[in-house]
């Protein structure tokens, strides 16, 4: 059996533990948790069985000794699987299936624990998950820190020590910026028209939206959880999730214009090369690139909403009267909030320098899992200027470390970054630039198609940005963009 045969059977693997993982975030019975855990745990344990036998590392030195470098998606590709493969060799199967339960269990404890605001009942299981992430690091090995051995496995290429000089770049011209934008917010104190604002038309309006902006329905869906997510069950089936508030018909539309440009690279990817590197987003950090640039670059931009403000207007009667002048007002407001997840562009990277610092000090052992939580309020009246009222809004809002993903959140920056010198490299072709101008984004869509969807896993992300834009990745357009939309 090939190489790709067997790679193309893990994936059968890891998407049908995808379906069970959708499945546990939207509709399954709480009292079905402990063998959900089970089912994931054995799936989980199994691919990794798959992936890491003899037989499989086998058929990848044979394919790897006939390769001729004269086909460099195939060459790319078992480049990339044995790297993989690598990673995957030193974990042992068993770490795997007990890490898996961890998760399963740490899920449901952090749903407690944010319910009750009480990080105690989340601390044993974070704890738990952070043993394994020191195991695997070590395991994987690292030049400087643990930080460096999970890091790559979100944003290969790249180290604790770059990203840590790159934040503090970011942040120099970050905090004299958004402490401008929330001054002017202040200033101007932009309101929405007040709620309710039914979830049936949010709905509606949602799905009209992301069609509009390129999500394809025939290869996905939108479904309702706690925290909003996307994540594809196979090559043509990409799920979508958000939450409504009635108050704020803006918080989901932005939240599924979010998961959308999640979805639309997912469905972008070469369909025929799915579980195989060049059928496989590259990073989470140019993943991160498509979500924030439909959500951010279009979606608040004022050419976006001279098309769709009307259509709103339909939907939701409040806004009947109310001037476009103000409502873009409200989008563009900035202001400290204690919320990551809410937080507007002017200040959401200092929520995510914030966990950064965070996950390296738990990692490197300079605080304790106890500590979290007063650690989090010192870094964040630090930044922000005051603390989280609670741990539901401070160190329990974000489900990431329930799911061991640690290491994960300096990604979101990474994809603010890459999105502005994306966005502004595709509107550098005049016939793109006129489209969006019109709110037409199809050959925006296009454009990232062929940029950035259809080579896969097949460059590094500093490499595929290089392609794609002519310049490494650099904080000059993010910055542009935040200056000119904000001050």
């Amino acid at each position: 059996m090939h190489i790709f045969d067997r790679v193309r059977q893990i994936a059968l693997i890891n998407t049908t533990g995808s379906i069970l993982s959708w499945d546990q975030e939207t509709y399954l019975p709480s009292g079905s948790a402990d063998y959900r855990a089970e089912q994931l745990s054995y799936l989980a344990a199994h691919a990794h069985d798959l992936s890491t036998s003899p037989d499989f590392l086998k058929s990848l030195e044979t394919a790897a000794a006939a390769d001729d470098g004269l086909d460099p998606t195939l060459s790319a590709n078992l480049r990339e699987l044995r790297r993989e493969s690598d990673r995957a060799t030193r974990i042992p199967t068993d770490l795997v299936a007990r890490e898996s339960t961890a998760q399963s269990a740490a899920h449901h404890a952090w749903i407690a624990a944010r319910k009750a605001s009480d990080f105690s009942i989340f601390a044993p299981h974070l704890q738990n998950l952070l043993d394994f992430a020191i195991e695997k690091a070590d395991l994987w090995g690292f030049s400087s820190e643990p930080y460096d051995a999970l890091l790559e496995g979100y944003e290969r290429g790249t180290s604790t020590a770059a990203i840590a000089t790159l934040f503090d770049s970011l942040l120099e011209s970050l905090a004299p910026l958004s402490a401008r934008a929330v001054a002017k917010s202040a200033a101007l104190k932009p309101e929405l028209p007040p709620g309710p604002y039914p979830q049936a038309a949010q709905q509606d309006f949602n799905a009209l939206i992301a069609a509009e902006i390129g999500f394809n329905f025939h290869a996905g869906r939108i479904d309702t959880t706690t925290h909003p997510f996307c994540t594809t069950l196979g090559p043509r089936d990409i799920r979508l999730t958000t939450r409504y508030e009635e108050a704020d018909f803006t918080s989901s539309l932005f939240g599924v214009m979010h998961e959308a440009g999640h979805g639309m690279y997912e469905q972008g990817l070469p369909a025929a090369d799915f579980g195989l590197p060049s059928g496989s987003a590259v990073s989470l950090g140019i993943h991160e690139s498509q979500s924030r640039l439909w959500e951010n670059q279009v979606g608040r931009s004022p050419a976006f909403w001279e098309k769709f403000y009307p259509i709103a207007q339909r939907h939701f009667h409040q806004l009947t009267g109310f001037p476009l002048e103000k409502f873009l007002q409200y989008i563009h407001r900035a202001q400290l909030s204690p919320i990551r997840v809410e937080a507007d562009e002017a200040t959401y990277d200092l929520h995510i320098i914030l966990r950064f610092q965070l996950e390296r000090m738990l990692l490197n052992r300079e605080i304790s899992v106890s500590q979290v939580p007063s650690t989090w309020n010192d870094l964040f009246q630090k930044s922000f200027g005051f603390p989280p009222i609670n741990d539901a809004q401070g160190c329990l809002q974000d489900i990431h470390w329930s799911m061991g993903g640690i290491g994960y959140f300096p990604t979101y920056t990474l994809g603010n970054i890459n999105a502005a010198q994306l966005f502004r490299a595709a509107n550098q072709a005049p016939e793109i630039a006129a489209a969006s101008a019109n709110a037409n984004y199809a050959p925006l869509l296009q454009w990232l198609n062929q940029n950035i969807h259809r080579h896969g896993g097949t460059l590094d992300p500093t490499e595929l940005v290089k392609k794609a834009t002519g310049a490494a990745p650099t904080t000059a357009d993010y910055l542009s963009h935040l200056e000119s939309r904000y001050s």
